[in-house]
């Protein structure tokens, strides 16, 4: 079933001389249970396609539909929901509030909601995560790969439509950024996440089951992993 569709999509910055082609005419499709790999050198767009998918920032033009819903159709305080209820986003820091403790931090997108947490879901969240015995504790108690570990639980607590990673293994050892990749892997087939992950590492991409290549704002690749 597919969950997400992008359509030419387009991002410019400044104007005439100075005009800078973030994304030229970009589309493509995903399946719900879809892991997907966007790579690309610096500067190639990556970052600015990621923030688009997830109501961070608008397109010049183009359209995003997610789960048949016309993304950037929505009012701003519709557009809000969207980014808080459909979309998890990890970044490579981990944007942890400092003075919660882990479980406050991952619950923090429901309570932002007004909704109760689903206490079960939370429990088994936190054991998946390896986190049980630090559920207490505050970020700056933590090491990196743990602090990663929450900030991954609180964008799985919602049951987003889409988890988005921007270089979530950027900022952490290779042991650790192999271990983050296991538990994308790992959301991806237990709780079937859509995950797009941007990375600059091609053989973490190889994890996902499609590797998109961008370049200069295009897409110049788009391959199932065998």
């Amino acid at each position: 079933m597919e969950i997400l569709r992008v359509e030419n999509l387009c991002k410019n910055y400044g104007k005439d001389e100075t005009l800078v082609k973030a994304l030229d005419n970009v589309s493509f499709t995903a399946e719900k249970g879809e892991f997907i790999a966007i790579v690309g050198s610096s500067g190639s767009g990556k970052s600015t396609l990621l923030h688009i998918l997830g109501g961070v920032d608008r397109p010049t033009s183009g359209k995003v539909y997610v789960e048949g819903e016309d993304v950037y159709k929505l009012n701003e305080n519709n557009l809000a929901i969207f980014r808080r209820r459909q979309v998890g986003l990890i970044y490579q820091f981990y944007n942890l509030i400092p003075i919660l403790n882990v479980k406050e931090n991952i619950t923090l997108p429901i309570l932002l909601d007004n909704k109760k947490p689903d206490l079960k879901y939370l429990d088994e969240l936190i054991e998946t995560l390896g986190l049980t015995n630090r559920i207490n504790h505050l970020p700056n108690e933590l090491s990196g790969g743990q602090q990663q570990r929450v900030s991954i639980g609180r964008a799985l607590m919602n049951r987003p439509s889409l988890l988005l990673a921007d270089e979530p293994t950027g900022n952490l050892d290779s042991k650790a950024g192999r271990e983050i990749v296991e538990l994308l892997k790992l959301s991806n087939k237990k709780y079937k996440q859509t995950i797009i992950m941007i990375t600059h590492d091609h053989n973490l991409a190889l994890n996902a089951d499609r590797i998109i290549t961008l370049e200069d704002g295009k897409i110049i690749s788009d391959e199932k992993v065998k």
